[in-house]
């Protein structure tokens, strides 16, 4: 007969459990349900092997992140391990050949030991187990926010979020301080155009009766074109617009001057996104850029999520609800979700979109898995797989030939060794300059 244990992992550390008869257990497993709740017959199904608790808060963090493989049969000839988590038993199953289950019976004699772990341990109380898991469960969560320090790819979703909602809102914004100044001085929206410029001059010019030859310059500055500016000089001396008392104007200004605000810090934050997406994805940000990136990225969730799917997904990453349309009418399927908006997409031709949305895809899953998974990041990848997706389209247009991909792969690998060689031999210079000057006695 094969002797059966259960393993159970606490906060408070691991604990050994014998179960006696059960076969009958498992034929009879209503009983159980029912014998969990009582202490006197759960007693008579589970007895204490071992008991190893964590002699600290750091060890106890320390297994739950990586909980220990290692397990000691008490008991010689055959035996059966059964605990919670399938994938600890399977890894128990691997390194030790000891058989491992988390079916049948299982979960009801786990939720039993859960249920009196504090009885059944010497020494503990209910309390004591209440604090521990307390102290474990805030441990855990906050090892798991640090846990990203230098791949800041949450970062890089929350900026990218925001860059599209000021985009939205920049947009809302400026139709209506079109709509709202143009009672004044509609003329002004045909020579300006631009939403930016258009709430700058807005902001600049208040009344339009005020405008005078002098204003030439400042407009200029403004609009960096001085037609456009004596354009302007010349349409506010005959404006068709109604005349809006100062209270109106103070208003528009400062909505104006919210608008051209707003504008300013969603130039900072594509900056601020430029340089995230640089140290964090520098190989995916070189083959299609920092907010296609980024947009990638937010959608799979992290940078790591990303590295995980395969190119067949990133592929159509964007446009689910174009694809479960298709396959519930089983129409065409999407050819491409976020990659539309790659400048690859746009340059190729209509019958060519297609395949080489396929190929970005396959190139963008190659470069964020080397961001994601090296350790000394470099743009040479992303270089590489650029050049490769320009001439896969110089392909489709003129038939040439291009690399194969271990070509290429083998010239950015040489790239890179060369760069760290070269990088080394300037670390051992400095080191020998620093050796070499002797400090200098104040005498």
């Amino acid at each position: 007969m094969s002797k059966l244990y259960v393993l159970y992992e606490h906060s408070a550390g691991f604990a050994l459990f014998r179960v006696s008869e059960f076969e009958e257990l498992a034929a009879f497993l209503p009983q159980v349900e029912e014998s969990v709740t009582d202490l006197q017959k759960f007693n008579s199904v589970v007895t204490l092997v071992a008991f190893q608790p964590f002699k600290s808060a750091v060890l106890a963090l320390e297994n739950i992140n990586a909980v220990s493989e290692e397990f000691n049969a008490l008991d010689k000839g055959p035996l059966n391990l059964h605990l919670a988590d399938p994938k600890l038993g399977a890894a128990i199953s691997e390194a030790l050949e000891i058989p491992c289950s988390h079916t049948g019976a299982v979960p009801e004699v786990i939720r039993g030991i859960r249920h009196h772990f504090h009885s059944l341990i010497k020494g503990l109380t209910a309390k004591a187990c209440s604090v521990a898991q307390l102290g474990l469960g805030h441990s855990y969560s906050r090892a798991r926010v640090k846990f990203n320090v230098h791949r800041v790819d949450n970062m890089i979703i929350q900026s990218i979020a925001l860059l599209d909602q000021l985009d939205k809102d920049v947009n809302t914004f400026s139709m209506r301080i079109r709509e709202w100044y143009s009672y004044h001085f509609p003329e002004l929206v045909s020579i300006v155009p631009e939403n930016y410029l258009y709430s700058k001059c807005a902001e600049f010019i208040k009344d339009r009766k005020t405008l005078t030859d002098e204003s030439v310059e400042p407009l200029t500055e403004i609009l960096g074109d001085s037609e456009k500016a004596q354009a302007i000089i010349d349409a506010s001396k005959m404006s068709m617009g109604m005349d809006i008392s100062p209270v109106d104007l103070i208003n528009i200004q400062m909505f104006a001057s919210r608008v051209v605000a707003l504008s300013n810090y969603r130039k900072q934050i594509a900056e601020y996104l430029h340089t995230k997406m640089a140290s964090v994805a520098p190989n995916l940000t070189t083959l299609v850029g920092d907010q296609v990136g980024a947009r990638l990225i937010s959608k799979a969730g992290s940078l790591t999520s990303l590295a995980k799917y395969p190119a067949s997904t990133l592929q159509i990453l964007g446009a689910e609800k174009a694809l479960f349309r298709a396959l519930k009418t089983r129409s065409a399927t999407p050819k491409y979700g976020l990659l539309y908006h790659s400048s690859f997409i746009g340059r190729a031709g209509a019958k060519n979109k297609g395949r080489i949305s396929r190929y970005l895809a396959n190139k963008c899953s190659i470069a964020s898995r080397i961001d994601c998974f090296s350790e000394n990041l470099s743009s040479v990848f992303g270089e590489k797989l650029r050049q490769q997706v320009e001439d896969r389209l110089k392909f489709y247009e003129t038939g040439d030939i291009p690399m194969k991909n271990i070509d290429v792969m083998k010239q950015a690998i040489e790239e890179i060794t060369q760069q760290e060689d070269a990088s080394a031999k300037k670390k051992k210079k400095k080191k020998k300059k620093e050796q070499n000057e002797v400090p200098m006695d104040e005498d």
